[in-house]
């Protein structure tokens, strides 16, 4: 999983084993460390019903999905989960669940071999 945190906006992109996972198990989650006893956790999380949304506890961050909305997300065609979550004061916090596309240039640094295959890719024109 990747996670992308930008002033009020919160991405995650996830691969298709992580999507597998999500839909089988209810979550999946991945975790940076920062030292030895010092980590975030992210993690996605499948709801019965209601709203998408992000909560905050310790040293892990949920973003919790509706069931229904994983079940529409795992069509090919649908992309991404997205949603707003009122943090106070008429503001929002923007919230966005993808699929990770592979790159459209190779990286050598980046294994995207569990990666969604860019559909963009396919109407690459040749030379």
């Amino acid at each position: 999983m990747k996670l992308r945190i930008r002033g009020n906006s919160i991405r995650i992109r996830v691969s298709k084993p992580e999507l597998t996972q999500i839909a089988a198990a209810g979550l999946a989650e991945d975790r940076i460390q920062f030292g030895p006893a010092s980590e975030l956790r992210y993690r996605v999380d499948v709801k019965a019903s209601g709203a998408l949304e992000v909560e905050l506890q310790g040293s892990l961050l949920r973003v919790i999905v509706p069931k229904k909305e994983v079940e529409r997300w795992l069509a090919p065609e649908q992309v991404s989960i997205e949603g707003r979550q009122a943090i106070g004061d008429g503001t929002h916090l923007r919230i966005l669940v993808e699929k990770d596309y592979t790159c459209l240039a190779p990286r050598g640094d980046e294994d995207d071999a569990e990666l969604f295959a860019n559909p963009q890719k396919a109407h690459k024109p040749t030379r």
